[in-house]
């Protein structure tokens, strides 16, 4: 009897070992996958700001240099593309909208580049100013994004907690990565 008293003891204790360890997996996946989610909208802000900017900077642009309308049609295409892809929340999209309207802005930088008097105008340096902030700003959230879906992704696919995310249906995160062909530099001519 007392062997069977224990036996029964260290079966209770086996299963309330592996629940415990079971809640705790899966608790460590939901806070990971909060952390992605919070990255993520830490990214929207961030580019919401900068779309919500570009229009001024072109606008101040426009008019110091008027001949440069592919340029600005460039820019205000490639920022139309950025907020649509932000309508639709996939990663891959928006990291591609939001590559095309960074280079589109290196355009509209360089173009100004050609005009001294703009680069006088305090308007222009303001905006220019607050651009460069927020992209600064967009390139950390981005890091902090790619880190937490990093570590959750690994919690996914690790075993034990992989056993754990399968019966839960976690879901891989993707990365917001440039693709290759975002990564050329754009070429500016006058």
């Amino acid at each position: 009897m007392n062997g069977l008293l224990i036996a029964v003891l260290v079966i209770v204790v086996i299963v309330v070992v592996f629940v415990l360890w079971g809640i705790g997996v899966y608790n460590g996946l939901i806070a990971l996958r909060n952390r992605v989610a919070n990255g993520w909208a830490q990214i929207d802000v961030q580019l919401k700001q900068r779309a919500d900017l570009v229009p001024n900077l072109v606008e101040t642009v426009k008019g110091y240099a008027t001949h440069e309308s592919q340029v600005f049609q460039k820019v205000t295409e490639a920022r139309a593309g950025a907020v649509e892809a932000a309508q639709h929340g996939d990663p891959e999209q928006r990291a591609q909208a939001e590559n095309q309207l960074s280079n589109a802005l290196v355009n509209l930088r360089a173009t100004a580049e050609a005009y001294p008097q703009l680069q006088a105008n305090q308007n222009f340096m303001d905006l220019q100013n607050q651009l460069s902030q927020l992209e600064q700003k967009i390139a950390y959230a981005r890091q902090f994004y790619n880190d937490v879906v990093q570590k959750f992704n690994v919690k996914i696919q690790s075993v034990p907690s992989n056993i754990i995310a399968g019966m839960f249906h976690f879901e891989e995160a993707q990365f917001f990565a440039a693709r290759e062909q975002d990564r050329v530099v754009p070429q500016v001519k006058f």
